[in-house]
């Protein structure tokens, strides 16, 4: 086992935060969520709606995203096109002008947590405009699409301010909202940078909540947690040869993996957002004081340069539900440290 050489010694961040999916804090504990790559609610069947003229956009489009989604089919564009394969879909990709879209789908549109998502782009791929579903995979496919060029012209009031919707959070929690009607007043206060960080209560618990309370419920089950400590500018090849590693030495993969942890002085670190995206988990982000709380075993360089604690260990103590370590911090390749948390 190494010290937490590895950990860099960046300026301290107040507040924590998770990105992609997640599950959140430790119990008592808490952390707010952010997304690396996504914006929202993951779409994963797409359909392109092109007229015949633009296919070639439409094909660069599906080249382009192939590898992010389940699906993409390019339908050509006639009349009845969104009648005919509305609900088949989780967001449609309209390669034509706004007013198109909007006349032919509003007579669709029913409920924000049942419509598909609907996003619009011009044939030169100026620019990427979520119409609907927002929060529910139109600014994630948005987003997609800047790979190509494309503005992704996002107007939810919290992505355009910078924020991250409740619905979102729900997504980066790998969570889905259990009462729709609160994220109004949430969404509002996250707006106003009043609504604080996601909490988590394990149970059994019986939980009575206002309107303006936004309930999440956990979609899978508990898996391990990676508390990772990195160098400044880490390759994300390091990282996941790393986690593969200290993992394998527990003869476990990444598909036991439900997130992994580090410390918010980390929020924006690229290798270690990649090498996440690239086994399909989350990053959670601990601010120092709840770190603090969960301290582990073994000495810190870093407490003794910066006054933070291991951030390996104690990101993968806080995160984990019964707070234990299956594997203490090991050091890879100059570059990473691992412990796995349970």
């Amino acid at each position: 086992m190494s010290t937490d050489e590895t950990e860099s010694t960046d300026a301290d961040e107040s507040s924590g935060h998770c990105s992609t999916p997640d599950s959140d804090a430790a119990e008592r504990s808490s952390a707010s969520c952010e997304p690396s790559s996504r914006n929202g609610e993951v779409a994963e069947e797409i359909a392109i709606v092109s007229f015949e003229r633009k296919l070639d956009t439409a094909r660069e489009i599906e080249a382009e995203l192939a590898d992010e989604y389940a699906s993409i089919d390019i339908v050509e564009y006639h009349g009845e096109v969104f009648d005919e394969y509305w609900g088949e879909y989780d967001c449609f990709v309209g390669l034509m002008a706004s007013g198109i879209a909007m006349r032919k789908t509003a007579p669709l549109l029913d409920d924000k947590w049942d419509d598909p998502a609907i996003v619009v782009v011009d044939e030169e791929l100026t620019w990427a405009i979520p119409i609907t579903g927002g929060h529910h995979g139109a600014n994630q496919v948005a987003h997609d699409l800047s790979k190509l060029g494309a503005v992704p012209a996002m107007t939810t009031a919290s992505e355009a301010a910078g924020k991250q919707g409740v619905e979102s959070k729900a997504k980066a929690l790998d969570a889905h909202v259990v009462n729709g009607d609160s994220t109004v007043a949430t969404n509002l206060a996250v707006l106003n940078e009043e609504l604080g960080p996601v909490a988590r209560l394990d149970g059994p618990r019986a939980v009575l909540v206002d309107d303006d309370v936004t309930v999440l419920k956990r979609n899978g089950g508990e898996g391990v947690v990676l508390g990772t400590g990195t160098v400044s500018g880490v390759d994300s090849e390091q990282v996941i040869a790393a986690w593969e590693q200290a993992l394998a030495d527990l003869e476990l993969d990444f598909s036991d993996v439900d997130f992994v942890a580090t410390g918010t002085r980390k929020e924006g670190e690229e290798g270690l957002y990649e090498a996440a995206q690239e086994i399909g988990a989350g990053v959670v982000l601990f601010e120092k004081e709840t770190l603090e709380e969960f301290e582990g075993p073994s000495p810190s360089r870093s407490k003794e340069l910066i006054g933070w604690p291991g951030i390996a260990e104690a990101s993968a103590i806080a995160g984990g539900r019964n707070h234990d370590l299956l594997r203490e911090k090991e050091r890879f390749d100059d570059a990473v440290t691992v412990a796995v948390g349970q």
